[in-house]
């Protein structure tokens, strides 16, 4: 599943595109992804200008001068495209700009989604309303207190949007390894001490992400149909059996229903 770096590549690609044009035309090429597109979509898109691309969390969110914001979330394997030469069967949305410039959401397993909701009510409105803060705006006292009395693994409450808003599997196992916290040590025991290794962790992680354009698992591509190449980094994610960066042999275990890699030797 895309996660917040890959969607963060996403939203700056469609910049490239979008920013400051006028939406000329929009078509759904079928009625739902994960559940039915708003039905008044075109209506409120067509000849709006696009006033700001940005994340938040996992969610792209394009602004309009309507006071729209259209938000759209890749799901498992969704990704747009940028002026493709023709279109396919995965390919579900596309907008046109007055240059024509297309941008075109393809999700061959339509988990993704669409929505576009007034911008005032965002905050307001599931699931932003119960939202945790962004990873690179998090500092370990406020972290501290998210996680105070909680006995949940730390891998888990990490993953939990409402206590960190964005950060997914990946990311949490990278940063907790380069802490060199275990994953399943309880959220509320780990001390501030440690906390103010993990919260820098996390950063430095996410910022080469985006840097690196993502981690290209599966599906993703960016919008320029680049590859991410995070994924030649990664210390401990996906690397069972083999060495660490420091030399331990990385596990894995199975927390929440998702694969957790972490070393043994490295994280206490």
């Amino acid at each position: 599943m895309p996660e917040l770096p890959e969607v963060e590549t996403t939203v700056r690609g469609l910049a490239r595109v979008l920013d400051g044009r006028r939406i000329a035309r929009i078509e759904a090429r079928r009625p739902d992804l994960r559940r039915a597109l708003p039905v008044d979509l075109g209506q409120r898109l067509t000849g709006a200008r696009v006033t700001g691309l940005r994340r938040r969390a996992k969610y792209g969110l394009v602004d309009t001068d309507r006071d729209d914001t259209l938000v759209f979330h890749l799901g498992m394997s969704g990704h747009w495209r940028v002026d493709p030469s023709e279109l396919g069967k995965h390919d579900h949305f596309l907008i046109e700009t007055d240059e024509g410039r297309r941008v075109v959401l393809n999700d061959a397993r339509r988990f993704g989604s669409l929505d576009l909701i007034a911008t005032a009510e965002l905050d307001r409105t599931p699931p932003f309303d119960s939202l945790g803060p962004e990873p690179l705006d998090l500092d370990p006292r406020d972290l501290q207190r998210r996680l105070a009395g909680r006995t949940a693994a730390i891998k888990l409450l990490l993953l939990d949007q409402r206590i960190v808003a964005g950060l997914g599997n990946i990311y949490v196992c990278e940063a907790l390894y380069r802490a060199g916290i275990h994953p399943r040590r309880p959220g509320g025991s780990v001390s501030l001490e440690r906390l103010k290794r993990l919260v820098p962790a996390i950063h430095d992680v996410i910022e080469e992400a985006i840097a690196a354009g993502g981690s290209s698992l599966k599906d993703f591509v960016s919008p320029d149909g680049e590859l991410g190449y995070f994924s030649k980094t990664f210390a401990v994610y996906d690397r069972e059996g083999q060495p660490c960066g420091s030399g331990g042999i990385v596990k894995r275990i199975v927390q929440g229903g998702r694969s957790t890699f972490y070393c043994p030797s490295c994280q206490h």
